[in-house]
């Protein structure tokens, strides 16, 4: 990677929280340099809410399949997918980023879990909703995954979701960081 030019970074979702959370891990890993990023609207192939977390990391790698087919010419295209995975009768929440640069080289991080409330395992699981709908309905809120996300309504914002997001994002940047480990 050229640390001299500014970077193209192509991030698929128009969601203001992943945008956030690429852009500050970027910023963390790489301070040094100039980067313009573009938001697209992307197809994950997977459900709208992904119950495991090998439908999420496929949805993250499919996002990059797609926006990658969409903007062939960037320097690195992220795509980051939020999933729940039920075990032993609690849902797991977490996300994947998966960022892969001109070249074709991947990486992958995975956020802290954390337990959804029984409330909203129920939505999710019985009725089908997504998360954010569920962290809607039971906090009386309106479009918090584009806003805190369920994770910043259960910590009193203590995390939010671009926090969460953040974390993972920074993780996949790893074999950019040290390539010469990742060969």
């Amino acid at each position: 990677m050229d640390r001299n030019s500014g970077l193209h970074i192509v991030v698929a979702s128009k969601n203001p929280v992943k945008q956030a959370a690429v852009e500050q891990g970027f910023a963390a890993v790489f301070p040094e340099l100039a980067c313009s990023f573009e938001a697209v609207l992307s197809n994950s192939g997977v459900s709208d809410q992904p119950l495991s977390d090998e439908e999420t990391l496929r949805g993250a790698l499919n996002r990059v399949v797609d926006i990658r087919r969409q903007k062939p010419r960037a320097d690195f295209y992220i795509g980051i997918e939020g999933g729940v995975e039920d075990r032993e009768g609690e849902l797991h929440e977490f996300a994947w980023a998966v960022v892969e640069d001109f070249s074709g080289k991947i990486g992958k991080g995975r956020s802290a879990v954390f337990i959804a409330p029984p409330e909203i395992r129920r939505l999710i699981l019985d009725e089908g909703k997504e998360l954010g709908d569920a962290g809607d309905i039971v906090f009386k809120q309106e479009n918090c995954k584009q806003k805190t996300g369920v994770i910043g309504l259960l910590t009193n914002g203590a995390i939010d979701r671009v926090e969460l997001y953040r974390h993972p994002m920074i993780i996949a940047l790893t074999p950019f960081v040290h390539p010469e480990l990742y060969s």
